[in-house]
């Protein structure tokens, strides 16, 4: 399975927001319901807590979505 990349700009990035930035969900205000319904793995572990740091090459699984990995970029 092919892992879309996600690039951040920070060290970390809560999973709520990372949602977003993947465009999985349209507000931040949506990432709760999400969560509630819908299966995620980070790095192989479920994982239902919207605040959730991911940091640089976590691999996050969204069920009917697909794979995901966190990408940092610094910025210069």
């Amino acid at each position: 399975m092919n892992k879309r990349q996600v690039t951040i700009m920070t060290e970390y990035i809560p999973l709520g927001q990372f949602l977003k930035l993947a465009e999985i969900i349209d507000t931040g205000g949506q990432a709760k319901f999400f969560l509630a319904e819908t299966y995620i793995e980070v790095n192989g572990e479920a994982e239902n807590r919207r605040g959730k740091k991911l940091y640089n090459g976590d691999v996050v699984y969204v069920e009917g979505f697909g794979m995901y990995e966190v990408s940092h970029q610094a910025e210069e």
